[in-house]
């Protein structure tokens, strides 16, 4: 079960509006979306949690790039909104990538280039579009949240219900739960 949500910091404080995710297929449509949340170019939160496996965070201030921290890359890769925001870049990976080259391609008879192992548990790597392997573990700016009050050790110590445990040391929670 996935929960996201928008928080919008505004001069009233912050607002939250719940989203669906369905119709977004980048991290720039992502972006646009946070930015629509926020006429007057402050600071969005776009929350995103898969229960206790992982979640996201993805912060746009203006038109500024997003900045990005993610709990759990492999487990992220694992889901089609976690690919949303495992990109290259997060990745540490160059852009594009993703095997074009004769190279990297697996040429074992297998459809996609996948063998029967990946296909029995280990497809993080294929849900992330690359051959390489997913890091178990956080990626991405951990300092995101830093200036809003939660610090790089908070952000990465949190579990469980780490949106709302973000909410609320933002002073949001209460307009979170509203959304929830």
């Amino acid at each position: 079960m996935y929960f996201a949500a928008l928080l919008a910091r505004t001069e009233d404080g912050w607002e939250a509006s719940d989203t669906e995710l369905d119709d977004v297929e980048t991290l720039s449509d992502l972006a646009d979306l946070a930015r629509e949340a926020s006429p007057d170019e402050d600071t969005v939160l776009v929350l995103i949690e898969q229960e206790d496996a992982w979640f996201g965070v993805v912060r746009v201030d203006g038109e500024e790039d997003p900045r990005i921290y993610v709990s759990d890359a492999a487990a992220a890769a694992r889901s089609s909104y976690g690919e949303i925001l495992l990109t290259d870049e997060l990745l540490g990976r160059e852009p594009g990538d993703e095997g074009d080259d004769l190279d990297a391609l697996d040429l074992d008879g297998t459809e996609d280039g996948e063998s029967d192992d990946e296909e029995e548990g280990g497809g993080a790597d294929a849900a992330a579009g690359s051959g390489e392997a997913v890091p178990h573990g956080p990626v991405g700016d951990a300092e995101v949240l830093d200036d809003l009050g939660v610090s790089e050790k908070e952000l990465r110590s949190m579990s469980g219900d780490a949106v709302g445990e973000i909410a609320e040391a933002l002073g949001a929670l209460d307009v979170l739960e509203t959304v929830r």
